[in-house]
């Protein structure tokens, strides 16, 4: 028998419903697993970055002053930006992957809301073709058999099936018009969560990156403002052993008095006078001795 063409309206419908279901119930299930991963990644980060703050804070703790302070706020910042991170995990998880992961329940109860529908218009096709098939065996006119036994009880089924068939397209109009609005209403939710659940995303993104930015300036500066000469003095100062000063100016003041001698060697016209060596040192002695021997002879002599 030839569907009529409202059964082929109801058909195509029925189609068309059963499409933006499934699209619904792939592509979200797609964009779920996906956002999930994303925040994955993200939480993967988040620690990875936590194990960079403590590498760099006990690398701090090795360095010179100026150096680790910075780094000890360098990594404080760092630091503070991976809370922002842990909060934009836990934002994205509340905001964009469980919604999402609603529609699967959601896409079930449409899809019973559907069977019940498609159940009630297979009822209503099955009590029209019992009807048409009555009919056919039925004799055309009724007024000859309705004398006879058979044809009242044929009459009387066949109202009865005219009856059946009444219920069941009652029941498969509820249905059909049930179904027409909770699936208008699945319709304007799925929008309204998409565009909530893309612009939670969106704003927790941009959140998360206005602040990071913020502190990674001031990350930035901390670490740009160590004092490079500073440190290097205190470097240079603990290559040196603690009396090292000490010992140097005394060098420095010897050499002062070594100077100071050589300057008084000098003769008055600026020359310097010779040193005399050791023998001719010894002679001129003995010259003197033996001077002193004949004045002492003379003076004996003059006595006498």
């Amino acid at each position: 028998m030839s569907r009529t063409p409202d059964a082929r309206a109801r058909d195509n419908q029925t189609r068309q419903i059963q499409e933006s279901i499934t699209n619904v119930e792939k592509h979200f299930g797609e964009l779920c697993q996906l956002f999930a991963a994303y925040v994955r990644k993200t939480a993967r980060l988040r620690d990875k970055a936590d194990l960079l703050v403590r590498e760099v804070s006990l690398y701090a703790d090795t360095e010179t002053p100026n150096l680790k302070n910075g780094l000890k706020n360098f990594a404080d910042q760092l630091a503070k930006i991976q809370d922002y991170r842990q909060a934009e995990v836990e934002r994205l998880e509340a905001k964009v992957i469980e919604p999402l992961k609603c529609y699967g329940t959601l896409v079930k109860l449409k899809r019973d809301d559907l069977k019940t529908t498609q159940s009630a218009r297979n009822r209503e096709a099955k009590q029209m073709q019992q009807l048409e098939r009555m009919r056919q065996r039925s004799p055309s006119d009724r007024q000859i058999i309705s004398q006879v036994g058979v044809g009242r009880i044929t009459s009387s089924v066949v109202c009865m099936a005219e009856s059946e068939l009444q219920r069941a397209t009652m029941d498969a109009t509820r249905t059909t018009r049930q179904l027409e609005e909770t699936i208008d209403e699945f319709e304007k939710q799925k929008i309204r969560d998409i565009k909530k659940i893309f612009g939670e995303f969106v704003t927790i993104e941009m959140t998360f990156h206005a602040k990071a930015l913020e502190v990674y300036t001031t990350a930035f500066q901390h670490i740009q403002n160590v004092d490079e000469e500073e440190d290097l003095e205190v470097f240079r100062s603990s290559l040196r052993p603690p009396d090292y000063q000490s010992r140097l100016e005394i060098v420095r003041a010897n050499s002062k008095t070594s100077l100071s001698r050589t300057g008084s060697t000098k003769t008055k016209s600026g020359t310097l006078q010779t040193p005399t060596p050791i023998s001719q040192r010894k002679r001129l002695v003995e010259d003197e001795e033996d001077e002193e021997d004949e004045d002492l002879e003379d003076v004996t002599e003059d006595e006498n």
